[in-house]
């Protein structure tokens, strides 16, 4: 009920402020006329007397001496007093009917009020009960309206849902269908290679594996692991008959996941190429036979290994690499190993990757002196190659041999070194051994990794060596950062550049004069095993590297701001050289002499 309705069903008394000036006018009449007459007749009210405020009827009053006895009042004083309360009374009459009126005028305004509020509340009661109406009838229909657009998407999505099943199911089809057909597509080549050679139970059981395998999930292997590039089984030049059985095994097909070796595995993220060139046990195994087979060069002298052998730290203890008839190139030649980490090869990274890396040599006349169109027909001439390249390829051309190559050499990483082991062990040195002990699953790991460090150890110098070059002093990883301990960038730090005609570097690729003499960084993992060293093969020995650094290079305009004096003693020197042979790790073992029959 509002506030209008409550007061318009109040009795309609007068309150004090409520026509209130009739009220006192009246009230103070009777205060002043009253007491007079008392007093003067001698007579007391008859009532007790009322609140101020109130509303009094006024009686006529009866005058009755005070002593009972005869009145000896003055007559003129008397008739003066009646004459003063006719008066009060027809002034108190008066007034009354100010009020009454006064109070009927107010009580008419406050019903007309109070039906004013009663209909407009009523009007807005009835505005808000249609605004309510058309807003529930607004929500129906956008309720409706969601509802029915949810249920159209849901057949739409069913429908997408059931066509996208249907296209995966065809895709997936159509993939096992050019598998197969690849598959047939390369034994029809290798017969064509091959003259026909070999057997079709064999040749059907090539083809059956390579289909197996394009169903089989991806297998995970530890780059390092010897069976990789162990060969194929047998002895000896491998035979057709060998190649056959070996490429009939689903499992050699079947592409790789790479896990790196300990040491390594942090720089997993800049695993290069293989988004490209999958990594297969068949891929490697084609390429670890034409990385050490000196067919490829001109006059089968010359092979990969020659310049990159494993019992010489994949690389060559000579100044420069040497080519066909003793040809000497202009640089020394670089590693192969962890190439899996780095995209540019060359000292100069004038190629983007390693596929195009390992056929460059091929057509180099000073190296191995041949031509990729000749290289290509004399391993079509093979029939071991010829199977090969078409179970695995469906073609042979000279882009599937850099594929090969490339991926025999991604395969091909160094395992954990002294460094790496004694790395593992840091984080415990700050703990004590009572807390090791009292965490069970701690210890455990502590005594593991203990041993490791134990039967790979790391001398106090090459620690001393280590801490040097991860300083300020030493100044070491502003080049040779990361996992492989090398930035692959380019710098100048001033080798050669005393020479009348110094070796310009990278900038013969970009062009650029800030790489003006600038070469690629080489990893400092098995450092030890690749003397000589820099692009030119010009320091002979790690002692002498470090003395190179130590001078602050050679003053040179594009010297690099990265190469500074440093302050080193000669036990600082010494130490350094200890920690660069501490980080040597084993390379896997490798088949190196089997390689196929010429027929």
């Amino acid at each position: 009920m509002s506030r209008i309705h409550a007061e318009a069903e109040k009795p309609s008394i007068v309150e004090p402020g409520e026509n209130g000036g009739a009220c006192r006018r009246l009230g103070m009449l009777a205060a002043v006329v009253l007491p007079c007459a008392m007093l003067l007749s001698g007579c007391a009210p008859t009532e007790p007397k009322k609140p101020a405020g109130e509303v009094v009827e006024v009686e006529e009053i009866e005058m009755v001496p005070a002593d009972g006895g005869e009145g000896k009042a003055d007559e003129t004083l008397g008739e003066k007093a009646k004459e003063a309360v006719d008066a009060a009374k027809d002034e108190a009459d008066r007034v009354i009917d100010e009020a009454k009126k006064s109070a009927g005028e107010a009580a008419e305004a406050v019903e007309k009020k109070t039906e004013e509020v009663i209909e407009a509340s009523k009007k807005e009661a009835a505005e808000m009960k249609k605004e309510a109406g058309e807003a529930a009838e607004s929500v129906k229909e956008a309720v409706e309206e969601a509802a029915g657009k949810a249920g159209e998407a849901a057949r739409e999505a069913g429908g997408a849902a059931k066509e996208a099943a249907g296209k995966a199911g065809e895709a997936a089809k159509d993939a096992v269908e050019k598998t197969k057909e690849a598959a047939g597509k390369a034994l029809e080549r290798v017969k064509e290679a091959t003259g026909g050679g070999g057997d079709s139970a064999a040749l059907e059981k090539v083809r059956a594996a390579v289909a197996a395998a394009a169903g089989m999930p991806r297998e995970q292997v530890e780059l390092g692991d010897p069976a990789l590039t162990a060969g194929v089984p047998g002895s000896g030049l491998i035979t057709l008959e060998q190649i056959d059985r070996w490429l009939a095994d689903p499992a050699n097909h079947v592409e790789l996941d790479p896990v790196l070796p300990l040491g390594l595995a942090a720089g997993a993220t800049q695993i290069q190429g293989i988004d490209r060139n999958p990594l297969t046990r068949a891929k490697i195994e084609l390429g670890r036979q034409l990385y050490f087979d000196p067919r490829l060069s001109k006059d089968s002298t010359v092979s990969c290994a020659s310049c990159h052998a494993p019992d010489q730290g994949y690389t060559a203890h000579t100044q420069f690499g040497v080519g066909i008839d003793g040809q000497q190139g202009g640089r020394n030649s670089p590693v192969a190993y962890n190439r899996i980490l780095s995209g540019e090869q060359f000292w100069d990274g004038r190629v983007d990757s390693l596929e195009e890396q390992a056929v460059g040599p091929i057509a180099n006349p000073i190296e191995m002196g041949f031509t990729h169109e000749g290289v290509v027909k004399r391993l079509s001439e093979m029939p071991v190659y010829a199977r090969q390249f078409a179970a695995i390829f469906g073609e042979l051309t000279i882009d599937r041999v850099g594929d090969a190559i490339a991926t025999f050499e991604r395969a091909i990483v160094t395992a954990p070194s002294p460094y790496d082991y004694n790395e593992l062990l840091r984080p415990f040195e700050a703990l004590d051994e009572e807390d090791i002990a009292d965490d069970p699953e701690l210890a455990e790991k502590y005594a593991m990794l203990t041993a490791g460090a134990k039967a790979n150890p790391m001398s106090e110098s090459a620690k001393r060596g280590r801490d040097i070059f991860f300083s300020e002093k030493g100044n070491c990883t502003a080049c040779h950062v990361g996992a492989n301990l090398a930035d692959e960038k380019y710098h100048n730090i001033g080798i050669g550049m005393d020479r009348e005609n110094p070796d310009l570097g990278r900038f013969a690729v970009t062009k650029d004069p800030a790489d003006t003499g600038a070469f690629k960084t080489p990893t400092v993992r098995n450092v030890a095993l690749t003397a000589p060293y820099m692009h030119d093969g010009s320091v002979a020995t790690l002692e002498e590297v470090v003395e190179w650094y130590a001078k602050g290079g050679h003053p040179n305009p594009h010297l690099s701001d990265k190469i500074r004096p440093l302050k080193l003693s000669e036990q600082d020197k010494a130490d350094l050289v200890e920690f660069m042979k501490a980080c040597t790790g084993p390379t896997p073992s490798v088949e190196t002499s089997r390689l196929p029959a010429d027929s």
